[in-house]
């Protein structure tokens, strides 16, 4: 039956387009038992496979069998499935009845992606996003640079999770206090523990692996910098080694995780409105985000550009199942005026809101 969008409201729009999401992936269960039957096995066995291909292609480069520019996209490409499920153990759609399988599998993604903060601590945010998207306490959201007017310093930003930090430290401090009131805490000690938490978000994994990966950033540049300058600088035997070693390390680990985080990050940044949307309003939270010239990021972050705004409309379905039910899904959001490929979020530091004077001086 035909719905009229301009007789819904907002809430109408948003509980139409749930309904037509959940049926059709019922529809494809019942065409597909497996599917409901096998999640959790699903679950597992991405993981499995997602872990094996990255130890894979990383002692592939080591045994230099592939060189490096093969060994960062294809690790980086299995890290992108990990970072889907996290998404979805955050939901509880694996074991769900077995918290201490769900938190194995959470913890081998983080080891398996230490750039990204605790997915423990995530837990919590995450959730919040969902309520409070694109509002100033969805720390989620702006920790990745959501909100942020496009220039050099979001761009350094959007693939290092701890330069968003470093570079911003006020709207850091004032997104923290936002997130923390919107929690209501009870008491003094429940704010400072959730300040704590919050401090210690990256601890230990992501510290280490920012500290490595500045280092060997940092190393590189003055060593690039003195052959440049005609001064070139000869490391001693040890330090040589060492750099060898953090090579092999950063072609294996860090630079995967580098891509895939730059890739995330840039599009769901994007794709998520921030500062001017109705709280909990899903059909001002979020676009779809899938042109052409997207796609080699799409590639490292399993198509999120696409999908994860049907996430939004409806948040148990798995990431593959939102995969398989795009088409459908995309029809009802386009039918009931969900945004597709608004580019001027991107002069508007993505406010929701259109024809800011940046959008009327290109439009000249």
């Amino acid at each position: 039956m035909s719905v009229d969008p301009n007789n819904l409201s907002d809430a109408e729009k948003t509980e139409h387009i749930r309904k037509t999401i959940l049926e059709e992936g019922r529809t494809l269960r019942r065409r597909h038992p497996w599917l409901e039957k096998h999640q959790n096995l699903i679950g597992a066995t991405i993981m499995a496979i997602s872990l094996l291909g990255m130890i894979a292609s990383g002692t592939l480069y080591v045994m230099e069998v592939i060189p490096w520019w093969v060994c960062v996209p294809v690790t980086a490409f299995f890290a992108s499935l990990i970072h889907e499920l996290e998404h979805d153990l955050i939901h509880l759609m694996y074991f769900k009845n077995r918290p201490w399988a769900n938190d194995l599998m959470l913890a081998l993604g983080w080891l398996a992606r230490a750039s990204t903060i605790s997915p423990f601590v995530r837990r919590k945010l995450h959730l919040h996003h969902h309520k409070f998207s694109g509002t100033e306490s969805d720390l989620e959201e702006r920790g990745i640079t959501n909100g942020e007017r496009w220039g050099l310093r979001r761009l350094l930003m959007t693939g290092d999770n701890m330069l968003a930090v470093l570079l911003r430290p006020f709207t850091m401090q004032h997104a923290v206090r936002e997130y923390i009131r919107s929690q209501k805490p009870a008491s003094k000690g429940d704010v400072r523990k959730m300040r704590w938490q919050q401090l210690l978000a990256y601890a230990p994994l992501g510290n280490l692996y920012y500290l490595l990966f500045h280092c060997w950033v940092l190393t590189h540049l003055v060593l690039f910098t003195a052959q440049l300058a005609g001064v070139p600088i000869y490391l001693s035997g040890e330090l040589a080694t060492a750099l060898a070693a953090l090579d092999t390390f950063a072609v294996v680990y860090m630079l995967p995780s580098f891509l895939r985080t730059f890739c995330l990050h840039f599009i769901s940044s994007n794709m998520h409105y921030y500062g001017d949307v109705e709280p909990r309003n899903i059909m001002q939270q979020c676009q779809v985000l899938n042109p052409w010239w997207l796609l080699p990021m799409q590639l490292f972050c399993f198509n999120f550009g696409s999908t994860h705004a049907i996430h939004h409309f409806a948040v148990r379905e798995p990431f593959y199942i939102r995969q398989w039910t795009a088409p459908t899904a995309h029809r009802v959001m386009k039918e009931m005026g969900v945004r597709f490929n608004d580019y001027g979020s991107f002069l508007r530091g993505n406010r929701f809101h259109r024809n800011t004077p940046a959008e009327r001086h290109q439009a000249v």
